[in-house]
């Protein structure tokens, strides 16, 4: 299968944090400038199987009325929206599988060579949030500029809170995206225009984008410094009303709180589902991996 990631040219990246695959982050870790890694295997960024995510089901907790459609191979979506396949089915029982169809598998790196070490302090950190996660993590993802993604939960009261207790909305939290970008390819403004361009115009409602609902889902920009509230500012203040029904932008602006880490089933979720993360890329975002 054709590799997800750009696997050709310079690749930048912020080791550990997200972005590219995994296997290359481990594999850089005690380079030295020059030095070269030739024909290594890499996690083709699909993580291991996980066993405890396959699970043998009676036929009795499905509805008669779409057992038949109960094949192997087909996909199912169960609970909050996570995928699985079916695996095997038997006159009492059939199985799902929630990996994704490539866990485990691995590709062959040719070469390698680290060329040189980015200062941090030449890099920017953006923080948004543009209702569910997923799908705006790639759309950053596939920004030339952007070093590395990952997605959390910010501006609530709860500490390190779980998916499960964001979701209640009762944290106080929005699911969010942390981005680390360079300002000498890709402009803050860049950053902040390509979310509002997401929401299209959920942009004009309050507590939801599309049909997710919720504190939990609110959109906003979480500034760093001074420098990015002014920018954030002005793009805000120039989104024209609503052509719908004259209502205004609805995106909060705030000053960045604290940022926890979603759990590790959420990050970069829709590649791993095996979407696109090649910088420009210009296939569809699906909701769902």
């Amino acid at each position: 299968m054709e590799p997800l990631f750009d696997t050709q040219g310079e690749v930048v990246m912020k080791v550990g944090h997200g972005g590219h695959l995994p296997g290359l982050h481990e594999m850089v870790v005690g380079m030295e400038v020059g030095d070269k890694i030739e024909n290594m295997s890499i996690d083709a960024g699909y993580g291991a199987a996980n066993p405890d995510a396959i699970a043998t089901l009676p036929w009795s907790e499905v509805d008669e009325s779409i057992r038949s459609g109960i094949k192997v191979g087909v996909e199912l979506f169960v609970g909050s929206g996570q995928k699985v396949r079916v695996t095997e089915v038997t006159d009492d029982t059939f199985t799902i599988d929630a990996n994704p169809p490539l866990a485990g598998s691995s590709y062959k790196c040719k070469s390698v060579e680290l060329l040189d070490i980015v200062e941090e302090e030449s890099l920017e950190v953006a923080t948004v949030a543009l209702g569910c996660f997923w799908g705006g993590e790639l759309a950053y993802m596939r920004e030339p500029g952007v070093i590395s993604t990952k997605v959390g939960y910010t501006q609530g009261s709860k500490e390190d809170p779980t998916y499960k207790e964001v979701c209640t909305g009762t944290s106080g939290h929005t699911e969010a995206i942390q981005i680390i970008f360079d300002p000498a390819v890709v402009t803050y403004e860049r950053i902040i225009q390509l979310g509002l361009d997401r929401l299209e115009d959920s942009k004009y409602l309050l507590n939801q984008v599309g049909n997710d609902r919720g504190t939990q889902y609110r959109h906003g920009v979480y500034y760093h410094n001074d420098e990015q509230r002014s920018k954030a500012e002005k793009i805000l203040a120039d989104v024209p009303i609503s052509r719908i029904d004259g209502s205004k932008c609805q995106t909060e602006l705030k000053l960045a709180s604290i940022f926890y880490d979603a759990e590790d089933y959420h990050q970069q979720y829709l590649l791993k589902g095996g979407q696109s993360a090649k910088k420009n890329a210009e296939e569809t975002i699906r909701c769902y991996g």
